[in-house]
């Protein structure tokens, strides 16, 4: 990318430093507070993974139902600022309400409200990419937004868990991760702040007073374009497969991780380590691309989780996990944001929410069915890892839907 970012490309950016730090806890403290929770009311550990995997299955299917009406009535002038804010609040408070209850139960409800608002977020922020940046540069600003987002999530991160290894001001644990919560809440919230101020809906249809309606018969148009468009459909279903296993490892690493055997202190430095290395690699995955084609980068980093599951359906010891650990931030923030550039490089811009919207139904429902399959195993084999070989067939499906977009290009 020739020159610097643009004050609304460096806004965007900075939104996705302050809501990877959420994501990061969800991948490691919250769950891992969930399991103490769930210990303390004599619920099963195993049984406490497929109490964690399907609320969060719960989460993500709600919101992939909602994401295409929220992207289309976002489409009119005035309005995807307006839906980011609302979601933004829901976020806040359902995190905040977590620091506050030490009820499993409610917790699990609050959880939900949190996890909702942030991915709702994401349906306008991602099609805000189109918004600040040209075609040309999505590449390097979306991949930006990753990197910068996997480094700076860390900082609220190594607050919150120096607070809870060393307990100062005479802290209990359970008070210490609680406010590590808040913390990371502030964080999100503060750098919303540029993105509401310095980013300009460029690409919108007129507002109309029939919004509703109309939003409705624009997203049976465009489904019937998608199904026309045969390779912008490889792509998006391509998606749904491959990202179904990138959000499922992310989301219950620490989880799965924990019914393993692994301590919490592996789990989180490990995690922790993980930020680092997806930093400079989100960056080299927007370079490559331009040297060899951002699907071709995907490829390689679906092989690369193809592995990923193979190693840790065997994993028992705490440094596989470190291994498992640092495989995953090679490749993870490369696949997700290539995934959401190439996408925006292949749709109407003006329709840019709507059509994030469906990708985000794709999206979120693969997050649905990626737990759903970990759940399944924990309930009925008593085994989590039996889930891993699941994803893995889901893996090599998007890769040869993938290449299937490839020779339609």
């Amino acid at each position: 990318m020739s020159g610097k970012m643009t004050r609304a490309e460096r806004s965007w950016v900075l939104y996705d430093v302050g809501n990877s730090a959420f994501i990061m806890l969800v991948s490691t403290t919250i769950p891992i507070y969930f399991k103490e929770l769930a210990a303390a009311g004599g619920i099963d550990t195993v049984y406490a993974t497929g109490l964690w995997a399907t609320v969060t299955a719960a989460a993500v299917l709600i919101l992939a139902l909602l994401s295409p009406l929220l992207g289309a009535l976002a489409d009119y002038q005035g309005m995807k600022k307006k839906l980011f804010a609302g979601a933004l609040v829901l976020g806040l408070a359902g995190f905040a309400a977590l620091a506050l209850t030490g009820s499993w139960l409610a917790y699990l409800i609050f959880f939900v409200a949190a996890r909702l608002g942030y991915s709702a977020c994401n349906v306008f922020y991602d099609a805000m990419l189109t918004d600040v940046t040209d075609d040309s540069r999505m590449d390097t600003i979306s991949a930006a937004g990753y990197a910068w987002g996997y480094i700076g999530s860390c900082i609220p991160f190594i607050l919150g868990i120096l607070l809870i290894f060393f307990t100062p001001f005479d802290l209990t644990t359970a008070q210490a991760t609680r406010l590590s919560f808040l913390i990371t809440g502030l964080w999100w919230a503060a750098l919303a702040v540029p993105l509401l101020k310095n980013v300009r809906q460029t690409h919108f249809l007129d507002d109309r007073p029939d919004r509703l309606t109309h939003a409705f018969s624009r997203l049976l148009v465009t489904f019937g374009k998608l199904r026309q468009d045969k390779r912008l459909l490889y792509f998006i279903l391509a998606y749904f497969c491959y990202i179904d296993g990138v959000y499922t490892i992310i989301s219950l690493a620490t989880s799965y991780g924990a019914e393993v055997g692994i301590s919490q202190t592996h789990l989180i430095l490990a995690l922790l380590v993980t930020q680092f290395v997806a930093f400079p690699c989100a960056l080299a995955s927007a370079r490559l691309a331009g040297r060899i084609g951002a699907f071709r980068v995907i490829r390689i980093s679906i092989l690369a989780y193809i592995g990923v599951c193979l190693f840790g359906f065997q994993l028992d010891q705490a440094w596989e996990f470190w291994t498992l650990a640092i495989a995953v931030g090679m490749f993870q923030g490369g696949i997700q944001s290539l995934s959401r550039s190439q996408f925006g490089r292949m749709i109407p811009k003006e329709q840019a929410n709507e059509y994030f919207g469906l990708f985000d139904v794709f999206g979120k429902s693969a997050d649905f069915f990626g737990p759903v399959i970990i759940a399944c195993s924990a309930f009925l084999l008593g085994d989590s890892s039996y889930g891993l070989l699941g994803l893995i067939a889901l893996f090599v499906l998007g890769y040869f839907l993938l290449g299937r977009c490839m020779r339609d290009d």
